[in-house]
Formats: structure tokens, sequence, C-alpha cells
């Protein structure tokens, strides 16, 4: 899979998410809906980015919610 369409849909999400009040609750959300609509081949295509790069292209509130919550991705 691609990583860089990856990014690209991650961040879009992510610039939903950043507009909410509270930090916390949209790196949740984020996660949350990432787990819910991406297929597994998807999340672990974005991890395996995170692991081999650090991260390299994702916004900040994206990689800070991914790695907050990726034991509850598995």
């Amino acid at each position: 899979m691609k990583h860089d369409h990856l990014i690209q849909m991650a961040n879009s999400i992510g610039d939903f998410f950043s507009a909410m009040p509270d930090a916390d609750e949209a790196r949740s959300d984020l996660a949350s809906h990432i787990h819910r609509f991406w297929e597994p081949r998807m999340r672990r295509g974005i991890f395996e980015h995170i692991d081999r790069t650090g991260g390299e292209g994702l916004a900040p509130i994206v990689l800070q919610a991914l790695k907050e919550h990726r034991g509850q991705m598995a």
C-alpha cells in the first residue's frame, strides 16, 4: 500500500479533528475514526510508516493520536 496516500488521508482526518476545542478528545476521536473506518491493512501501513520514518509527513495531531492509541488499534 502506498504510504503517501495513507498520509494524505490521515492528515485530512486530522484537519477535521484539529478544530475540536479539547485536544485530548480530538486525538482520541481521530484514532477512533481511523480504527473504525480504515481496514486493518491500511492501519498496518500507517504504523509501518511511523516505525520506519518516525511519522514523516504526518500532521502533529495525527502522529500523536496514533502513537497514543496504537495499542487500542491493533
